[in-house]
């Protein structure tokens, strides 16, 4: 396919930033900013995805199609609203000027970019994206959503009830599933006409379940499916590792056409077997079919970008600062709304943040307290390292985690910094990070995101900590660079793309666990010792200046993916 007559695509994705509540990582950026970088080079991206009980709702969409689908042994019927892009988000937008009640496909061929939401209630769980799940089943509730959404999306694409698209872009394990509808069953065979491209947002997470034995299971979702389908599947649906199990995550590698990862160095990392032991993440037991791909040159590495329009560094003084306190102050009383009893962790947080309210304004000369930042999801890719045990200089282990090694550092060279680590996700950290705040003053871990609190930590902290243990792309470097904060990063994946090393920011490496969160507190020592200083102030300055722009990435999705 040339890129001539590459015309319209079609996004399916669990997330979208574009909408209001549709947001959990860095897909829904993705999503976000690709379909309008793509129109300025002559391409139309509409995106496909659930509903989730409310989105429809809230923007007025447009009833557009019911279908009916088999799937559990019973005859579901979706429901299919569809809308135009918002600019923004806060926009709500009246679809009178898209004709009649009952849109055909042609009628929208020449529209702009379009959102179709898929309406089901397997698809709502009180407003969120995803289910948490239970601990022995994992991705028992999300993978029979998006494993329904994944028939909807499949079937309203054969039978002609969307536009016609040149290539299908599928992004991670929640809408692999149609790659193998597309390729495994007779039915849907059609859909081979159309181009597949499968991107991997995050390797981590696969979509595990069983072939059967299960009411959340490949057997009993596609029972008129299951033993019909194609010799490829034998090899292409099968978790390499797990009898008895489906990998929707391996699917869409196998299955699509093209696999994208989100940097070049990721890209090249998800080729060898991933060492948890020794920090390393990289296939995580795909490798080889990874590896397959790249023989073929079917295995493409290109980063996400970030947009940049507009974005000024605010002045940090005690107004702006005070303004972040009350925010978050705001922010953490909000969602005591919701909840019976006051959590330990928030309430520790207002404590906080009370305490540094009184301080600033008992003293009307206190310089602004140094802001070390971090935004971002608390799972074990983001901060395996901090609670790790510290091992010093010498090579002896001391009863403290890095988190505390990182934080009595912090205290030793900058007596009133404040390290703020704003996150939601995993309990079981949450609960390790609250034991770590409760002792340490200079910590304030706000549990729970609120977007507002996000953009000012971006735009007033001193220096911004991602010590990932892999990271496909990250998306948080780019927004502290943006704001003009400089970064202390693991070299790994998309931050080693991003940030350059004593030019652009900081980074530290190691050969294992412990290593790496020994390298992070030395770093982070050398860091703090540069601080306001001529060389502080270039890399902050180069961090500034970097730009990488949705512009020329989507011209490179054209020439490699959808080429």
């Amino acid at each position: 396919m040339t890129q001539e007559n590459v015309k319209r695509v079609l996004l399916v994705a669990a997330e979208n930033d574009a909408l209001h509540g549709a947001k959990v990582g860095g897909m829904a950026d993705v999503i976000r900013d690709l379909p309008p970088a793509l129109a300025q080079c002559g391409v139309i991206a509409d995106v496909a995805m659930p509903n989730y009980g409310f989105l429809a709702g809230h923007y007025h969409a447009k009833h557009y199609a019911n279908i009916s689908v088999h799937f559990s042994g019973a005859e579901h019927h979706i429901k299919v609203f569809c809308m135009p892009r918002p600019a923004h988000k806060d926009d709500v937008l009246a679809i009178h000027s898209l004709p009649g009640d009952h849109l055909l496909p042609e009628q929208l061929q020449q529209n702009p970019p379009m959102v179709y939401l898929f309406d089901h209630p397997l698809f709502n769980h009180n407003g969120q994206v995803y289910c948490n799940g239970a601990h022995d089943r994992p991705f028992a509730d999300d993978a029979t959503k998006f494993a329904l959404f994944s028939l909807a999306v499949a079937t309203c694409l054969v039978d002609n009830i969307l536009p016609r698209y040149q290539v299908l872009h599928l992004h991670d394990w929640h809408a692999a599933m149609v790659a193998m509808l597309r390729q495994c069953v007779n039915e849907f065979e059609r859909l081979n006409d159309i181009a597949c491209v499968y991107t991997i947002h995050n390797l981590a997470l696969q979509g595990i379940r069983p072939f059967s034995g299960d009411e959340s299971s490949f057997a009993a979702w596609f029972p008129q499916y299951a033993y019909q389908l194609k010799a490829i599947a034998k090899v292409s649906i099968f978790d390499p590792r797990y009898d008895n199990c489906i990998n929707p995550m391996r699917m869409g590698i196998v299955l699509s056409d093209k696999v994208h990862l989100v940097s070049p160095s990721y890209a090249k990392e998800v080729l060898m077997a991933s060492n948890h032991g020794k920090g390393f993440f990289g296939g995580e037991g795909l490798e080889g079919d990874l590896a397959v791909k790249a023989q073929q040159d079917d295995l493409v590495g290109i980063i996400n970008g970030c947009v940049y329009d507009n974005h000024q560094r605010e002045t940090k003084d005690r107004d702006s600062y005070i303004q972040l306190l009350t925010n978050a102050q705001n922010a953490v009383l909000s969602w005591q709304a919701n909840v019976a009893h006051v959590s330990a962790i928030d309430s520790i947080a207002l404590n906080r943040l009370s305490q540094l309210s009184v301080k600033l304004l008992r003293e009307d000369t206190l310089q602004i307290p140094f802001l070390l930042t971090s935004v971002g999801r608390l799972t074990e890719q983001k901060v395996l390292i901090l609670l790790q045990p510290y091992v010093d200089g010498h090579g002896h282990q001391q009863s403290i985690t890095v988190l505390e090694a990182l934080l009595r550092t912090l205290k030793k060279q900058q007596s009133n910094g404040v390290f703020w680590l704003l996150g939601s996700g995993d309990k079981h950290i949450a609960a390790h990070l609250q034991t770590i705040a409760a002792k340490y003053d200079n910590l304030v871990f706000i549990h729970g995101y609120n977007e507002s609190v996000s953009d000012e930590l971006y735009q007033l902290g001193d220096l911004f900590l991602m010590p990932s243990s892999f990271e496909p792309c990250g998306i948080s470097q780019m927004l502290a660079m943006r704001a003009g904060q400089p970064c202390l990063v693991h070299a790994v994946g998309g931050l080693k793309d991003t940030i350059i090393d004593n030019e652009s920011g900081w980074a530290f490496t190691g050969e294992s666990l412990l290593q790496q969160g020994s390298a992070l507190v030395m770093r982070l020592s050398e860091v703090l010792a540069l601080y306001d200083t001529p060389q502080w102030k270039k890399v902050a300055q180069k961090a500034a200046q970097q730009r990488f722009t949705w512009d020329s990435v989507a011209q490179e999705y054209i020439d490699k993916l959808y080429g």
